[in-house]
């Protein structure tokens, strides 16, 4: 991942958030920083996986935009993580072989308040932009991967970089601490990008299946 893409993102995160301020005066808008732990995995029929533990750290900000309705929008960094299903070359060593994937996400949610200030539901789009699916150990690369006769771990690391996920969740707490729960779902295909790798499949598709829980504190 570029780092002027990055350094771009937060300007313009925190741009918006300065005009943004300045138009609703007469409500209120919030500056956050959130973290909290994922939970990932693949929905495919091409590999076998099994969703791990990850986590993810940003910026994020609030303001009031019309009657029960809020804006949320904001940048996190995270580190998602998943194991795929695979056997040494001999079938003797059956594993579930980790992968890392880090990368930054971009998310533009409305938000809906049951509560002003303290419960709300909130849904909208989220972008990705993200790095390999990295061997979390190398000596697994030559494991073929459950289902196949000669894929390999290491031949399924190149993913497509950039994907569009559907969020949605709820947030409880105080004013200026909440709690966030959200599952965010891949609308599109994270391993198209190995269709053109000349594999012994020819045809990936999977979804991303998120579940977030992070807690934020607002200014």
């Amino acid at each position: 991942m570029r780092l002027h893409k990055l350094f771009f993102a937060i300007f313009f995160l925190f741009v918006f958030h300065q005009t943004f301020a300045q138009r609703n005066y007469d409500g209120y808008n919030f500056f956050g920083i959130q973290g909290g732990v994922t939970f990932f995995d693949i929905q495919t029929d091409d590999l076998v996986t099994k969703q791990q533990t990850g986590f993810v750290g940003g910026f994020t900000t609030r303001g009031a935009f019309r009657n029960n309705f809020d804006l949320v929008y904001g940048l996190s960094f995270q580190s998602a993580s998943v194991g795929v299903e695979g056997n040494s070359f001999l079938g003797t060593d059956k594993q579930n072989i980790g992968y890392t994937i880090q990368g930054a996400q971009i998310n533009f949610l409305g938000s809906y308040n049951i509560v002003v200030k303290h419960l709300s539901i909130e849904f909208g789009p989220v972008f990705d932009i993200n790095g390999k699916m990295k061997l979390e150990n190398e000596k697994y690369e030559d494991y073929v991967l459950t289902g196949y006769e000669t894929l390999t771990a290491k031949d399924i690391q190149d993913i497509s970089r950039f994907n569009v996920r559907l969020a949605g969740g709820i947030t409880a707490g105080l004013e200026h601490f909440r709690i966030i729960a959200q599952y965010q779902y891949g609308v599109t295909n994270m391993l198209g990008k190995l269709n053109d790798k000349g594999l012994e499949n020819e045809d990936f598709k999977g979804n991303s299946s998120t579940i977030v829980v992070a807690g934020v504190i607002y200014f």
